[in-house]
């Protein structure tokens, strides 16, 4: 029983990211082929037309890319934080025993691309993109698992799901360190504030979606015009949601069982409309329901499908759109940089990392996944499409031929990835 609790949501889980990755992909597919055709310089126009606030003290005035990569990319970190605090407490990473293995992999992961981009750039002007590599895109790999079918066991997804969670706090640390300039601490310190208002808040068990809304706002516009990156704010924000629920499901019941009684009591009638008292029944229940629910993995549900149907594809249309014309100016060994990277970096991170792991006793290998399954999975994680563009983005932003570049880089080594890993787990499958 408590096995069906916890699988059928993770299945479902699985399920919507890889749906989303089929959309992902399909997002990037239609931009490079709108960015290379005769209505190019519509699909440019379209992404750098402002939109904005215009008074005499306050200016929020921003191309339509930045609204998608500083505004609904907040979103999808704050769906990561949320993620990350569930896996923390109640998950996956809720022990040093379940979560070493997948931090092995993770860690690997991590450092093994970063120290490859080192070696093999020698160009001081492309230096800042050695945090572009280091991603997971748990969407387009999920997918990639679910093409494969019953070939694919499900810890095996859990345990990509797992490390890929422990990747993206590495790299929100990454951006928050390595990826903001110019910081005004005035406005950092005052972001501080609603924080510890929110966080005091979730101590004494106190919730308002209004209240998260509004201060949640406020944090996201002082990082936006201090200097750190605004989506750092959508992770820590998710930090300050609760995630106990204000009753026990006991409780619930027992009151949900006296409310279908006072429901029925009540007195009936013929006219299409409720009572007085059943209104007020249902009332009722709206309230014990609201408490009953945590309300971070109420968010989260919430948030889940619009991340994964309209966020994540809308910032891949945005990004994914490269202009292969033949003045442009691509800086081929970056291309090569970034996608040996990916592809060889993870490969040797995660597989290395995490069966030295296993080797040296202070992490086990799940009883039914082989080695070859483990280094189809490392070869899976180079597909780094949506926060290693996100990255390429910070890195590059003043100079648009790097940034192209980085973004065919990212996509090569990508598909490579995608490609070997899906290959790679089927033969591993049929042994």
């Amino acid at each position: 029983m408590i096995e069906k609790i916890i699988i059928t949501p993770f299945q479902k889980f699985t399920k919507i990211e890889s749906f989303s990755g089929i959309l992902l992909f399909s997002a990037a597919i239609f931009a490079l082929l709108w960015a290379n055709s005769p209505w190019a310089s519509m699909y440019e126009s379209l992404w750098q037309y402002k939109i904005g606030i215009n008074t005499p003290n306050f200016e929020l005035n921003k191309p339509l890319i930045l609204w998608v990569n500083d505004g609904l990319m907040a979103l999808f970190f704050f769906l990561i934080g949320l993620e990350i605090k569930r896996e923390l407490l109640i998950g996956e990473l809720n022990s040093i025993r379940k979560a070493t293995f997948p931090f092995f992999a993770a860690l690997g992961g991590m450092l093994i691309p970063v120290a490859l981009f080192f070696l093999l750039n020698k160009n001081p002007e492309t230096t800042g993109g050695w945090g572009i590599p280091m991603a997971t895109d748990i969407a387009f790999s999920l997918a990639i698992l679910n093409i494969l079918g019953k070939r694919v066991l499900l810890s095996l997804k859990i345990f990509l799901t797992a490390f890929a969670i422990i990747d993206d706090i590495g790299a929100v640390l990454v951006i928050a360190i390595f990826y903001s300039s110019g910081i005004n601490w005035f406005l950092l310190t005052l972001s501080v504030v609603p924080l510890i208002v929110l966080s005091a808040l979730s101590v004494q068990q106190i919730y308002s979606k209004y209240v998260v809304f509004l201060l949640g706002t406020v944090v996201w516009l002082l990082f936006l015009k201090s200097g750190i990156h605004p989506t750092v704010a959508g992770v820590l924000l998710a930090f300050t949601i609760p995630i106990r629920q204000q009753i026990d499901v006991k409780t619930y019941t027992r009151k949900l069982s006296e409310i279908i009684q006072n429901i029925k009591g009540a007195e009936d009638n013929d006219d299409p409309v409720l009572t007085t008292e059943q209104i007020e029944q249902i009332d009722d229940l709206e309230d014990w329901t609201g408490k009953v629910q945590s309300p971070l993995q109420h968010l989260e549900h919430m948030l889940h499908n619009w991340v994964a149907y309209f966020i994540m594809p809308v910032f891949a249309f945005a990004n994914a759109g490269i202009s292969f014309s033949s003045n442009m100016q691509l800086d081929f060994p970056l291309i090569m940089i970034i996608a040996l990277s990916l592809f060889i970096g993870k490969l040797l991170g995660i597989s290395f990392f995490s069966l030295l792991g296993v080797k040296l006793r202070l992490a086990d290998l799940p009883g039914d996944v082989n080695r070859m399954q483990v280094l189809g999975v490392a070869m899976l994680a180079g597909v780094g499409f949506t926060m290693s563009i996100f990255i390429a983005n910070l890195a590059f932003t003043e100079n648009p031929d790097f940034l192209d570049s980085a973004k065919a880089g990212i996509l090569l080594g990508s598909l490579i990835s995608g490609t070997a890993g899906y290959f790679l787990l089927r033969m591993g499958y049929k042994k």
